[in-house]
């Protein structure tokens, strides 16, 4: 096979020109550590030629949101051309810029860019903007006359391109040799509603196909039904999502699919997450030496109006209020651990009755509890740097970032286990491998069991840095996750070619 790999990655946000979710962490990382593998030197025939040559070519391909033109980047204009609507050509303008030595295209275009927000709460509202980019992303590739050899589009919002390359490729020489990856970070997100954009674009829906009659016009359903592989976010997300609790409703189709499915664990950005150079901590730390971590708690106490104890136990949350996260069942649960001594802080936004929950938490135990609703990086820096440990009861976790940045910041993980929690996190044990504490079924009481069981472990001080150091020194960098993906594009690349080569034809 040849080398570089070309890559053209779709999301639609990216860090650090738009974050909303954990995708724009994964879109913002991935295609970076994809781009620094490096080809073997017997590749080239020289020692030297794995410092000079990439084994992936990744382009990544994102919006052009109105948040990301109102930055001031150096953008220079690379193509321009029309997606046919049944209203009239859409003109659409696609820019590049670089991240460090990636090159990222912005497809603009009054649908898009004119746009204030990045999702709406109506999928419905998006599927016309979506749509769109999807399509002019497959265009641009032909404008660029850059083949690629795999397109890796991420969630319903660019599942569309995976579905039109499907029907593009059977009849377009320059996509012949290109396979499809869709990436599935979050499977109950199916797009509903957006399905009314497909049609105007000149995309039939999929009826009569494998997928069930209610999700033949979903996006992500046709990037599911068109893929040639599906790749979820960690391995035991990639086992829950066959299932009726996990699947959507999509759970049989994704059985009959099942031997094209994949799970490769999210990375950490590891350098963006150091507590020995954070300069939003008031201590800097390491594994290696403990005792100034201590600082950051004592700070972060006097920040909030807290008692001032070094000993007692410092819980915390950070989470997006939301029923998936779990966040409902702290109010019950923190009381049953009420005869045990504890502060907690609990940091996050979104569902009103939920933000109500947590204030009406605080003022049930003014002494021991702070609620701070809102959105704040570096406050969740502090709390990460200062908290003992943090609750992660979600009913289901695709991959999640909370628990890694926590344990590199030796914050020990009190966690449902589910998804990417399980695949992270080990149970607490006496025989000196555990990093945390898990906890099967989504329950108040569960939930309450765990956390006395921390709060046991936490009493005895030696144990408990033992925790901590196995925590702070496991490796949740993109290194390993980056070369799982490329192995697994040689792969998806060597099957699709294997499968037109030998292809009958009548």
């Amino acid at each position: 096979m040849k080398l570089p790999v070309n890559i053209l990655f779709l999301a639609a946000e990216a860090d650090p020109f738009v974050k909303v979710g954990g995708l724009g962490d994964v879109a913002g990382s991935l295609p970076l550590a994809l781009r620094s593998l490096k080809q073997p030197a017997s590749r080239k025939g020289s020692p030297s030629a794995s410092s000079e040559h990439p084994a992936v070519d990744i382009r990544l391909v994102i919006p052009l949101h109105k948040a990301i033109r109102n930055q001031d980047l150096h953008l220079s204009s690379v193509a321009e051309f029309d997606i046919d609507h049944s209203q009239g050509k859409i003109p659409v303008q696609v820019f590049e810029t670089h991240l460090n030595d990636l090159i990222v295209y912005l497809v603009a275009s009054d649908l898009i860019s004119n746009d204030e927000d990045i999702y709406h709460p109506n999928a419905g509202q998006d599927g016309p903007k979506y749509t769109l980019f999807s399509l002019a992303a497959l265009e641009l590739a032909q404008r660029l006359n850059w083949v690629p050899d795999v397109l890796h589009a991420n969630d319903w919002h660019t599942a569309l391109a995976v579905y039109a390359l499907d029907r593009r490729r059977r009849t377009e020489r320059f996509f012949k040799k290109t396979t499809s990856l869709l990436g599935v970070h979050n499977m109950p997100y199916l797009g509903v509603g957006a399905g009314a954009a497909l049609l105007p674009f000149g995309l039939e829906p999929a009826y009569g196909s494998a997928l069930p009659w209610w999700s033949q016009d979903l996006p992500l359903a046709l990037g599911l039904l068109a893929a040639d592989h599906i790749v979820a976010v960690s391995p035991s997300y990639a086992q829950e999502i066959l299932t009726p609790m996990f699947g959507s409703g999509l759970h049989e189709f994704m059985q009959s699919r099942s031997q094209d499915i994949t799970g490769i664990l999210n990375g950490l950005d590891v350098e963006r997450w150091e507590p020995k150079t954070d300069n939003a901590l008031t201590a800097n730390y390491s594994w290696g030496d403990l005792d100034n971590r201590l600082d950051n708690k004592l700070a972060l106490q006097n920040e909030l109006g807290l008692p001032i104890d070094p000993g007692v136990p410092l819980i915390s949350m950070i989470t997006r209020l939301d029923p998936q996260k779990g966040v409902d069942l702290l109010p019950d649960a923190l009381p049953q651990t009420g005869d045990l001594g504890w502060q907690a802080v609990i940091l996050g936004s979104g569902d009103p009755t939920l933000e109500g929950m947590m204030t009406s938490l605080e003022a049930s135990f003014p002494e021991r509890v702070r609620a701070v609703i809102g959105f704040d990086p570096k406050l969740s820096r502090r709390i990460y740097s200062a908290a003992d440990m943090i609750l992660l009861p979600s009913r289901y976790e695709p991959c999640g970032l909370a628990q890694m940045i926590a344990m590199r910041y030796g914050c020990i993980p009190v966690a449902h286990a589910t998804g990417g929690l399980k695949d992270t996190i080990q149970d607490y044990a006496d025989f000196g491998q555990s990093t945390g504490f898990l906890f099967t079924g989504a329950s108040s009481e569960n939930l309450a069991t765990a956390v006395r069981r921390a709060l046991h472990v936490y009493s005895q001080p030696e144990v408990w840095r033992g925790l901590q150091v196995r925590g702070m020194q496991k490796d949740f960098s993109w290194k390993s996750s980056a070369h799982k993906y490329f192995d697994l594009y040689v792969s998806i690349i060597t099957s699709y070619r294997q499968k037109k080569l030998h292809k009958v034809k009548p």
